[in-house]
């Protein structure tokens, strides 16, 4: 943004949207509802769309991300110092660390901090593990499930030492451990995963590493178990990070690299969506050509529907197993 005005009660959504789309930012200094009741105007004058040719739909996106991301909250110390603001304080600790000084920070940010920080004292109830894992802001929640179901009911392999690469909360840790792994280790190259991973293995007194690494640890495992990101496109923010993978990097890396790090009769676990087939983003044999190019086998694959809220009309997810 080229510039920051202070805007209070006064201003319609109209006049927001045409300075905004001028190129300034505005920093809020009227009642803190309203200023809630301003961005939910914004949102329903930039809409989202879900339907027409997938890049068509990034553009708004991206659009919508840039106008809703204008409307700017002062903190000072983690404080909202606006009428009728919540106590944020704890939230923001945890988003972004000790606080300090005065900042401005969007205020569609600070409502998914607060979330953030809701769904982390709550937990998501996970069918498949029977207990409530508690996700850290910036780490993607398990709420779609049918991925960890998914590995709670597939055939496991002579497990004695298992890898999940990229664990996010931790749930497939937990997972595999409740079904008799013995030795388990955990990566992440994302430093709140990880500490978010270890949190909730040390709360459902799961014996497992958690490493800060990208993909794997060192040494070989019977089996290895990867839920990535499954939309091969860039992020536009980082939390996009946990569903979009530009150029399907992560999984070329990998796929690419399992072959090293698996033992002789031991199997790969590719767990995801095919939401980018239906966009098209992904062609149908891609990953079993990605495998056999990485010198694994395709041995079986199981899917089944999602039921969270999100789901697209005939959308899947599978479990590849590849040896």
């Amino acid at each position: 943004m080229d510039d920051v005005i202070a805007v209070d009660d006064g201003i319609s959504a109209d006049r927001a949207l045409r300075l905004i789309n001028r190129g300034s930012a505005l920093l809020w200094t009227g009642d803190f509802q309203n200023a809630r009741q301003l961005l939910a105007a914004l949102g329903r004058r930039v809409p989202a769309i879900r339907t027409g040719s997938f890049p068509n739909q990034r553009r708004r996106q991206a659009e919508r991300v840039r106008v809703l991301n204008a409307l700017l909250i002062p903190l000072a110390d983690h404080h909202v110092p606006l009428r009728r603001a919540p106590d944020v304080r704890a939230a923001c600790d945890q988003a972004y660390g000790p606080s300090g000084g005065e900042r401005t920070v969007p205020l569609r940010e600070l409502l998914g901090v607060i979330g953030a920080h809701q769904l982390r004292l709550r937990g998501v109830h996970v069918p498949a593990l029977g207990e409530r894992i508690h996700p850290h802001y910036g780490v993607f929640a398990p709420t779609r499930s049918e991925y960890a179901d998914l590995v709670a009911e597939q055939p496991l392999p002579a497990a004695g030492t298992a890898f999940d690469v990229g664990t996010g909360t931790g749930v497939l840790t937990a997972i595999l451990a409740r079904r008799g792994v013995r030795q388990l280790v955990a990566t992440d190259n994302n430093p709140r995963a990880v500490a978010c991973a270890r949190s909730n293995l040390a709360r459902l007194q799961v014996t497992a590493t958690v490493l800060e690494t990208d993909l794997f640890p060192p040494g070989t495992a019977d089996l290895i178990v990867c839920n990535p990101p499954w939309i091969p496109a860039k992020p536009l923010t980082p939390l996009d990070q946990a569903v979009y993978d530009e150029d399907s990097r992560m999984l070329r890396d990998f796929l690419g690299k399992s072959r090293e790090h698996l033992r002789p009769g031991g199997e790969v676990w590719l767990v995801m969506s095919d939401l980018a087939e239906h966009l098209g983003l992904r062609q149908p044999d891609e990953i079993p050509i990605l495998a056999r190019t990485a010198g694994l086998t395709l041995s079986g694959r199981r899917h089944v529907t999602p039921h969270h809220t999100r789901a697209r009309a005939q959308e899947t997810t599978s479990l590849w197993r590849l040896t």
